[in-house]
């Protein structure tokens, strides 16, 4: 049994579950009153952060543990759960690369974030260019077909 506890939660005006447009979206992360306030010390130093965050408006029993088409289009391949970025994940975990705006205190504004209002963020990480891959991206042709209005 793994037993997580959110760290903060996000705040923005996204109140409903959609897939695109996600680009000029701004989310306030506020850090949970059991953190100490240190613990956001000099993230503002970093451009970029890894949001970890809890799908948890997805209905358990619409979890997929197997194969779909992404976003239900059956003119996409069926593809398993995991060479896919859904949201009805088997342990309904959410990761995006996100632009830090700036600090306040406890507070941490980013752009990008792409999850809906108070939502749980279980984890945050500063991206650091030695992490970011040395080799060249490569993925299927229809990734970018579903991708084309996600940031829009």
């Amino acid at each position: 049994m793994i037993e997580l506890k959110p760290i903060a939660i996000a705040y923005n005006k996204r109140h409903e579950i959609e897939d695109d447009y996600w680009g000029e979206v701004e989310s306030k992360i506020v850090l949970d009153r059991s953190l100490p306030e240190e613990a956001f010390s000099e993230i503002e130093s970093f451009s970029h952060l890894e949001i970890i965050f809890y799908f948890h408006k997805v209905e358990k029993n619409k979890i997929v543990t197997g194969a779909r088409h992404p976003r239900n289009d059956k003119s996409l391949p069926k593809v398993g759960i995991f060479g896919q970025r859904g949201k009805n994940r088997p342990n309904q975990l959410g990761l995006t690369t996100v632009k830090v705006i700036r600090r306040e205190g406890r507070e941490l504004t980013v752009a990008g974030l792409d999850c809906i209002n108070e939502t749980p963020i279980l984890d945050i990480k500063p991206v650091m260019q030695e992490f970011l891959p040395k080799d060249p991206i490569i993925q299927p042709k229809w990734t970018h077909e579903i991708m084309k209005k996600y940031w829009g």
